[in-house]
């Protein structure tokens, strides 16, 4: 059973885009997959 469910947390792996591959500035247990800029690309 998992002791602390923050350390659970802080301890997942950095996500990356599934488009370009570039880490996902969000949080890591969010659903999403690809970066703001993938999403958007008239942002960039």
């Amino acid at each position: 059973m998992i002791e602390n469910i923050v350390e659970f947390f802080r301890n997942l792996p950095q996500k990356q885009c599934m488009e370009c591959g570039e880490p996902i500035k969000e949080q890591h247990e969010c659903y999403g997959n690809k970066c703001d800029g993938c999403m958007d690309p008239g942002k960039l």
